[in-house]
């Protein structure tokens, strides 16, 4: 029940700090219309319907070599092949394009082309219909080579929307900052999940042997007819009891390190090993006043949500400016004659004052539009103010509980172990039955599994700790580092 229970923990960690509510993807895109979507960048990632950041594009080929692996390699290697981080890097790379794109407007275009010609018109159907006028004129033919150029000089709506779009493209690299801060989370709770598997793997490994050798003596004991057939059958139960537990714990161990290798890009069938042990170091975090005023400054999904908000009110901006006039240049410039040996320069010049009038409705459904998402962006950076101050302070309750946790589990692995040993004692010497043994080895191991527990709930704080303050990166690599 309590590797169920802590299993339930894991995947309760996984999907609240890979919820989408973290900062991922949060990164808005622009399309075709005036107003930008508000439909986040990446939102069909999963694919599947599974959180992109517990998959990977495998790097390699499988060995027959088991691999070493300690948790900074873990991480470098999640840092490269984490499926959410090259989405979100993609997803970087388009906002930078669609940046240019808007930039475009305010930029000269410039195209050319080179056409040879030949027509044959019938005036008569173009309605000279004169005496003496020929009816038909040609097959006649022309070249021509020219070089056309358009530029906007005065076009606030083109410009706000290109400053709205390098907002968005400087929201999406806060974004990109923020996803490998959660792939650092992924990848260092799935390590710290495999190390709890491994510990439990080899407390259960120590329980059984210890139930075989209280079995081996409970049937000696019998044989020597110094103790009743019940001892044997009870030391019998809890030594299958022990081997189911065992079996079962190695289960898990194997899809947990199956979980840690998807997380990180390992290709299918590397065996690989854990080099490091789950550590324990207190840690002494800041107050909750230096907490919060680190993790507004330093939260990489909050200045995201920033640069959202100032892209919102430079579309609603460009919104509104649709109403304005714009002005304009083109001109081109060419050869034209018969033939390329016999032509000569022409151009043409021209300059363009737009104004609009009555567009049907269009500006006011993008003012309408831009508004409506100016608002929702202002309101989800507002929410997620109050979630970052609502994290700090439950992060450091959790690790100040966790920490004493892990105190109180050690304290009682060292007492259950006594009163086994005394109960050992006092069966051997024949003073007691060897219930009182089987009493002390389930004491035993449901304090191991608490201590096995309580380690991983404390790491698992450091982790949400550092996260929460904005420094997931650097953090967990210091925090959970073995001295």
């Amino acid at each position: 029940m309590r590797v169920a229970a802590i299993s339930a923990l894991c995947c309760a960690f996984l999907a609240f700090v890979l919820a989408p509510g973290w900062g991922w993807s949060q990164t808005q895109t622009m399309g075709d219309s005036e107003t930008q979507p508000a439909a986040p960048a990446g939102a069909s990632a999963g694919g599947l319907n599974q959180n992109p950041f517990m998959g990977s594009v495998p790097e390699g080929k499988a060995t027959s070599e088991v691999l070493p692996l300690s948790f900074k390699d873990a991480i470098d290697r999640g840092l490269k092949n984490n499926l959410g981080l090259l989405l979100e890097s993609d997803s970087a790379l388009a906002a930078r394009g669609q940046k240019w794109k808007e930039l475009s407007s305010l930029l000269p275009n410039l195209t050319s082309g080179i056409s040879e010609n030949v027509a044959q018109v019938d005036l008569q159907a173009e309605g000279l219909r004169f005496p003496g006028f020929p009816k038909i004129i040609g097959p006649f033919g022309f070249f021509d080579a020219r070089v056309y150029m358009t530029q906007s000089l005065f076009d606030l709506h083109a410009l706000s929307r290109e400053r709205g779009a390098s907002d968005y493209e400087r929201a999406a690299q806060y974004t990109y900052k923020d996803a490998r801060d959660l792939v650092v989370l992924a990848v260092g709770n799935a390590y710290l999940v495999t190390l709890s598997g491994a510990a439990r793997v080899e407390t259960a490994q120590a329980q059984v042997q210890t139930a075989q050798a209280l079995y081996d003596k409970a049937s000696d004991q019998q044989k020597a007819g110094v103790s009743p057939a019940i001892d044997a059958l009870r030391a019998r139960v809890e030594l299958q009891t022990r081997q189911q537990q065992l079996i079962a714990v190695r289960n898990d161990y194997a899809k947990q390190l199956l979980t840690l290798a998807r997380a990180i890009g390992l290709p299918s069938g590397q065996p690989f090993a854990l080099t490091d042990k789950a550590p324990y170091q207190p840690l002494a975090a800041l107050g909750i006043e230096a907490s919060l005023e680190r993790a507004y400054a330093s939260r990489s999904d909050y200045q995201a949500a920033l640069q959202q908000l100032r892209a919102a009110e430079h579309f609603r901006k460009a919104a509104t400016e649709e109403y304005f006039p714009t002005l304009g240049v083109a001109g081109d410039y060419g050869d034209v004659g018969v033939t390329p040996n016999d032509s000569h320069g022409s151009f043409e010049a021209s300059g363009t004052l737009r104004i609009p009038i009555f567009q049907g409705g269009k500006v006011h459904a993008d003012v309408l539009q831009a508004e409506a998402t100016l608002r929702q962006t202002r309101a989800q950076l507002e929410d997620l103010r109050g979630r970052i101050d609502f994290e700090v302070r439950s992060a450091l309750l959790d690790l100040a509980s966790a920490a004493d946790q892990v105190e109180v589990a050690r304290s009682s692995v060292d007492l259950a172990q006594q009163t086994l040993d005394q109960a050992k004692d006092r069966f051997a010497a024949g003073v007691a039955d060897n219930l009182e043994v089987v009493q002390a080895q389930e004491s035993v191991a449901g304090a191991n599994e608490s201590y096995i527990s309580s380690l991983y709930v404390h790491n698992v704080a450091k982790v949400a700790l550092a996260r929460a303050i904005g420094f997931a990166e650097e953090g967990v690599k210091q925090y959970l580092q073995s001295r």
